[in-house]
């Protein structure tokens, strides 16, 4: 296929491309400072060179991303968040050669690879470099690392089909065009953010980058600017909420909701305010959404992650976990063969969610396989005990885990932030109104926060690591 950069400043070169709260650059524009940005590459880099890049969310790192892929180079994403050894794996098992970083993310204890700062990489001699004239489809352009909520993280290979496939899935989803502007607040390591930037470039849309969320700077641009989409999460639209701004500017259309279902209130909240949530379900693995569930259905098919996209095909194992097979699916993890065997069969990709589909075909994920708890023979899903008590006026956040137990193998356990004081007797009495008996937690813990990886994930193991040391409600 052609170079998307060169093909969509042919297509559209003065049409705008990306604005930050900086600048505003049509893609003739962002081409030359792509062209710039690969002269100063050309020396510390050849086709195929595995290269890490460290960023913030501006239109330095932006540009860089793209220069890297017109050199054809492999970009490892990084997650500026992580700590010194968690980098250090990454960098090492993805076998990068350089790592391109944003000089204000100080990085200490990094060995065994040349590191070049985002001022030290202004400095360089330009040499004159030609761009890729066409992408291999099957070619990998990009590695994300997954999460890591239950070991080490897994590094996601990410082909030029992936990426086009999952912009091409989501134009038929969500009918966008040339004309959207995407406000982009998700940071540019992260699938929901990459993805974005992909989609500019085969649209010809606009992105409106911006440094990080906030709730306030992100509502100034979704009233005054002409914003049609932006992606959040369950936390950042409820922050939204909490604002009390009902009236959006004229051009919007949606947000793209993922990182879980949106509770009742929430969503009735959004449709009395008329703000239109897509819900959506996907991951690195499969080069973002997959599954989504338009506005209009989301009333009557409340908790459902909708229905999958064109390209993509969906079925179950036998016991239950999803499984999808489509061209916007990874090939597999990096030097991961025994991984990739388990994982990737036949041409699907086990999810590790159990879900299941309902008369009409809406999907529902009921949670991770590894999160699932057996209590006597019982599976229970730790999602459907916590949204059954975040509806407890007491409760502000729950998380459900599997706790070790001599008669019956595994039982569920809660660590809760509470509203106001609740006793245990009235927890498990409210439980008991709504859920199995074998689902109702044995015991309460108070946290005052939760352990995540980078991304933001819960990681219910370190929790259960903290048993001993955690105020039991009683």
């Amino acid at each position: 296929m052609e170079n998307w950069l060169k093909k969509r400043i042919a297509l559209s070169p003065t049409k705008l491309a990306v604005v930050t709260p900086e600048t505003k650059l049509t893609f003739r524009e962002l081409g030359d400072l792509v062209s710039k940005q690969m002269g100063l590459l050309a020396k510390l880099v050849k086709k195929g060179t595995h290269v890490g890049v460290l960023t913030n969310n501006n239109l330095t790192g932006y540009s860089l991303i793209l220069a890297l892929q017109q050199l054809g180079c492999v970009i490892v994403l990084l997650n500026k968040r992580l700590a010194a050894p968690e980098l250090q794996y990454q960098l090492a098992d993805a076998e990068v050669e350089l790592l391109i970083y944003e000089d204000d993310l100080a990085l200490v204890d990094l060995t065994g690879l040349e590191m070049v700062s985002f001022s030290e990489l202004a400095n360089q001699t330009s040499e004159a470099c030609q761009g890729l004239a066409e992408f291999k489809p099957d070619e990998v352009t990009t590695i994300m690392y997954t999460s890591g909520t239950s070991g080490r993280p897994k590094g996601v290979c990410q082909t030029y089909n992936n990426h086009l496939y999952s912009a091409l899935g989501s134009a038929l989803n969500l009918g966008l065009t040339t004309e959207d502007n995407w406000l982009c607040v998700a940071p540019l390591f992260h699938i929901s953010g990459l993805s974005i930037m992909m989609r500019s470039l085969i649209y010809g849309m606009t992105v409106t980058l911006l440094p990080k969320f906030d709730a306030d700077e992100v509502m100034r641009y979704l009233v005054a600017a002409d914003i049609t989409a932006i992606s959040v999460v369950p936390t950042m639209l409820k922050q939204l909420l909490a604002l009390g701004q009902s009236s959006l500017n004229p051009a919007f259309r949606f947000f793209l909701l993922g990182g879980g279902p949106i509770d009742k209130p929430s969503l009735e909240k959004c449709q009395a305010q008329g703000w239109p949530v897509i819900q959506s379900y996907g991951m690195t693995e499969t080069a973002s959404q997959v599954v989504a569930l338009s506005f209009n259905d989301a009333a009557n098919h409340l908790g459902s992650a909708g229905k999958p996209h064109f390209f993509i095909q969906l079925k179950f194992a036998s016991d239950g976990e999803i499984m999808l097979k489509g061209p916007n699916i990874s090939p597999g993890y990096y030097h991961q063969a025994l991984k990739n065997q388990r994982t990737f069969v036949d041409g699907w990709f086990k999810t590790g969610d159990i879900g299941s589909l309902d008369q009409d075909g809406y999907l529902y994920v009921k949670g991770r396989k590894g999160d699932m708890i057996i209590s006597g023979g019982e599976n229970i899903f730790p999602r459907e005990i916590e949204d059954c008590y975040l509806k407890l006026a007491a409760v502000a956040e729950i998380v459900v885990a599997a706790k070790e137990d001599a008669k019956w193998g595994q039982v569920p356990v809660a660590f809760i932030k509470l509203k106001e004081d609740i006793s245990r007797e009235k927890l498990v009495t409210y439980g008991r109104k709504f859920l199995a008996h074998y689902k109702v937690p044995k015991e309460f813990y108070l946290v005052t926060d939760y352990p995540r990886t980078a991304s933001g994930k819960i990681q219910r193991y370190k929790l259960l690591a903290q048993l001993a040391k955690l105020q039991k409600i009683v």
